[in-house]
């Protein structure tokens, strides 16, 4: 273990035990106005890990030099951070929302259930597993902006919305395994170890499957009496060629997903289309899906000088301890890290493999770093939570029930 090592590791916990206190950042903004910018940007979920990059960075140069420094920074892989960012955009915009909007309804008219009632579990279960199709980044902007009018809002019970956000995390965790292509936790492995989609629909598949729906029935039951009419009311009726180049662009970078020279010019094309026709659009969230990368950005800083203790880690462990261990160690890293680590294992066995990647995803769900969408879901449902942010430990207690249902599920 080097000196750069144990700083690395240090500065991560403490950027865990952050995010867990950014409740504590917005109470001190509120005791102390003069500095109340700075704890509101230190309150940012957000935020957390690029600030403690940023720390790294600044650390690894004092110790091993300026060159050491930023060759580090520059050696990371930003596609991901990259990809979830653009994908946020162009998932939130207006056109998209629309259609995604209108053929959920048309499948609540369709349900014998109270139209609120049936839009909700179609946002917890369908648009979740959906994400094996879209990827879990564009299913989580879609999920989330659906369902904050009906469930994250002031009027539900705060235990409720908590409860509710972790089964929409846990969902699109797992929802993503029908394929091998949307999960970034699959992802890692899948090309490694001779994963298609075919072998995750049958292994993985279905059993998330299952989880999912009966996550989303058990929350939707919970909330169903708290659930009102909501109505989006348009004032320009959106043209099916506009929603058409809208849907195209995003399934573009979809496709792309690992080509960010690709997937971005899709991108400055579409900031383009959308200045063209201004009319049929609402603002981006720009700011939102930049925070996000941000935050993922930092996140792929910091956890890659974490190989050196989470590594022996995993390959110490017999298949049901490396479930259970992966399953704890995924919510205090990102999931995909942990699988590309155990990516590098020489000689495990199938059984194994398949324990540390259902370990991975079923914890995706236990906290905000657990799962790179989950960064995005939390910044666009923060504002219907008290105090206008989440707190880490309500989002941890909210996701343990659907957590054990997935684990159950995939251990079955």
């Amino acid at each position: 273990m080097s000196t750069l090592q144990l700083v690395g590791a240090v500065l991560f916990a403490i950027a865990l035990i952050h995010t867990f206190s950014t409740k504590l950042f917005h109470s001190l903004a509120q005791r102390h106005p003069r500095h109340a910018g700075l704890f509101h940007l230190l309150g940012e979920v957000e935020v957390v890990f690029g600030f403690w990059a940023f720390v790294l960075i600044i650390a690894m140069a004092l110790l091993a030099g300026a060159d050491t420094a930023i060759a580090y920074a520059e050696s990371r892989h930003y596609t991901e951070p990259l990809f979830v960012f653009v994908v946020m955009v162009i998932a939130a915009s207006r056109p998209v929302l629309d259609a995604v909007r209108d053929l959920l309804a048309m499948l609540a008219r369709l349900a014998p259930l109270r139209t609120e009632v049936a839009l909700c579990w179609l946002g917890l279960a369908l648009v979740p597993l959906a994400g094996s199709l879209i990827t879990e980044p564009a299913a989580m902007t879609l999920a989330a902006l659906m369902l904050a009018p009906q469930v994250f809002r002031p009027g539900i019970p705060e235990a409720l919305k908590y409860g509710a956000l972790g089964v929409l995390f846990v969902n699109v965790s797992i929802g993503g395994t029908l394929t091998a292509y949307a999960a970034p936790p699959v992802l890692m492995v899948a090309g490694t170890w001779g994963w298609d989609s075919a072998f995750m629909a049958g292994t993985f598949g279905w059993r998330a499957a299952v989880a999912v729906v009966v996550n989303a029935t058990v929350v939707t039951l919970l909330l169903r009496r708290h659930l009102t009419p909501h109505n989006v009311v348009q004032d320009v009726r959106m043209p099916l060629v506009v929603s058409g180049v809208h849907i195209a662009l995003l399934a573009g970078v979809v496709l792309l997903a690992h080509h960010p020279v690709l997937f971005i010019g899709l991108f400055l094309f579409f900031l383009g289309y959308t200045k063209a026709y201004p009319k049929h659009q609402s603002p981006l969230i720009l700011k939102e899906g930049l925070l996000v990368g941000f935050f993922l950005a930092g996140l792929v800083i910091l956890g890659g000088m974490q190989q050196w203790w989470l590594q022996p880690i995993v390959s110490s462990l017999e298949p049901t301890a490396l479930f259970f261990g992966a399953l704890a160690l995924t919510a205090i890293t990102d999931n995909a890290a942990l699988t590309y680590l155990g990516s590098l294992i020489e000689g495990l066995s199938d059984h194994a493999k398949y324990m540390l990647v259902a370990g991975a995803v079923g914890g995706g769900g236990l906290t905000v770093i657990a799962n790179a969408p989950n960064p995005a879901g939390a910044a666009l449902l923060r504002e219907g939570f008290d105090g206008g942010s989440i707190g880490m430990g309500g989002l941890f207690l909210g996701a343990l029930a659907p957590t054990a249902m997935a684990a159950a599920m995939f251990l079955i």
